[in-house]
């Protein structure tokens, strides 16, 4: 019996989404939920999950340099490899609890937080962050950060 138990585990366990995936899927769906033009507010009561912080990191930063601003090493973390590509990490409680990374094409999405001062952006829940939001043609949904 604990024979077979420990089989299931091995097989079903791998396939157990990570909290930050899990959380990127729901912003994902909701995302594509999106009408257009469309005005959010406050980022942090719109999205399908509690944050504290928001990580935007600029194209080509390191995975090492992520880590070091986000406080620890976690799995599947990949470096952008074009300037169009998203890379933002939600963080609760000091845990990665959503990682966006991506082309714009397979997200649905694209988050333009205006010019980068260094090789990252990062908001607190507490802050209102807004964003105009538009559908392009090629379906996609435009994040346009709004600086009040």
């Amino acid at each position: 019996m604990t024979g077979i138990v420990i089989t299931i585990i091995l097989i079903f366990g791998p396939l157990k989404k990570d909290i930050w995936d899990t959380n990127a899927s729901k912003l994902e769906d909701l995302t594509d939920s999106l009408s257009n033009p469309m005005v959010i507010n406050d980022f942090s009561k719109w999205t399908p999950f509690e944050w504290d912080t928001l990580y935007s990191f600029a194209p080509y930063t390191t995975k090492e340099t992520i880590y070091e601003v986000v406080g620890y090493k976690w799995d599947h973390i990949s470096e952008t490899v074009n300037d169009n590509m998203n890379q933002i990490v939600f963080v609760k409680d000091g845990k990665v609890i959503c990682y966006l990374y991506g082309y714009p094409e397979n997200t649905n999405s694209s988050y333009n937080f205006g010019e980068y001062e260094g090789e990252y952006i990062t908001f607190n829940s507490q802050q209102k962050l807004s964003f105009d939001i538009e559908i392009g043609a090629d379906g996609i949904r435009y994040f346009n950060y709004i600086n009040h």
